[in-house]
């Protein structure tokens, strides 16, 4: 097996600048696009900070990001693990991203930023807003992980059995509910994600797919949720039914003390994929 590459081979890369910053002791490949004034109002001008959902990369997001950088300043990286940057053989957990996401702020020199994300990347957003209130001062989040009951047996299940050879088959069980079957995309989306896992494959991405699984599993957003007291907008997909997704957004809904809720009728859980120019639109209703 060669060294993984920095930089998309394969697969399309962004059309957006691409840079690196060392964060961590890892290299953060990053995007950094859009207008750096901010605009009238305060908070609405703070930088639009987009998390990727598990094994994400940048290009998911690239039509999403076009819909809002007309008007925003908007950061996304490739959390390491995945996407093009570093892929370190060690322990995954969402503690670990926490830190990488506001090291990476400070590396940026970014006081406050608006995060977004969907998946984990949705679950990242409400522990970070949990955790640092003054630093985001609002929080967007799609269908996030960990929107369930805490099962602790289950992610050391998950941490012991993971590895290469349960890796394909779980991304093919999990893929299924990725994209709604009829959304015209659905094959062309999948091939290259599955061509994108190929090309980055390491024993560290393998590491990173299972750590953060099992850590998301055994961990619950309904114990902080309460507690989590800025302005929230939380979406999702009325087809995104797995791992008892329906139930689990409207308990938080439930939780959360200030939140807007809107659903998507016909779109399943990668809604920056399916139904990109209706996400930014419904964000930027709520900025």
């Amino acid at each position: 097996m060669g060294t993984p590459p920095t930089r998309p081979r394969s697969v399309p890369a962004s059309p957006y600048p691409q840079q690196d910053v060392q964060v961590l002791g890892n290299r953060i490949r990053f995007v950094d696009i859009g207008p750096t004034t901010p605009r009238p109002g305060g908070e609405a001008g703070d930088p639009l900070l987009v998390v990727p959902g598990h094994t994400a990369r940048i290009e998911g997001f690239d039509t999403f990001l076009a819909d809002l950088i007309p008007s925003h300043r908007v950061l996304v990286l490739d959390l390491p693990g995945s996407g093009y940057s570093d892929r370190p053989d060690r322990m995954y957990t969402l503690d670990f991203y926490e830190e990488t996401i506001l090291s990476f702020l400070d590396a940026l020199d970014v006081s406050t930023a608006t995060p977004v994300g969907g998946s984990l990347g949705g679950n990242l957003v409400l522990r970070l807003g949990h955790r640092a209130r003054e630093r985001f001062p609002r929080l967007v989040v799609w269908a996030p992980g960990s929107a369930w009951r805490a099962r602790p047996w289950l992610g050391r299940l998950t941490r012991t059995l993971g590895g290469r050879l349960t890796f394909w088959p779980s991304v093919l069980v999990q893929s299924r509910f990725w994209y709604s079957p009829d959304y015209p995309g659905r094959r062309a989306a999948l091939d290259e994600t599955f061509a994108y896992y190929r090309e980055v494959m390491c024993p560290g991405f393998v590491r990173m797919y299972w750590g953060i699984a099992a850590d998301q599993v055994a961990t619950s957003l309904f114990d902080i949720a309460p507690a989590i007291t800025q302005p929230v907008l939380l979406m999702w997909g009325d087809l995104d039914n797995g791992a008892g997704m329906r139930e689990g957004v409207a308990h938080l809904r439930d939780l959360l003390p200030d939140c807007e809720f809107h659903v998507f009728e016909g779109a399943r859980h990668s809604l920056e994929t399916e139904i990109p120019t209706d996400l930014a639109r419904v964000i930027e209703d709520f900025l």
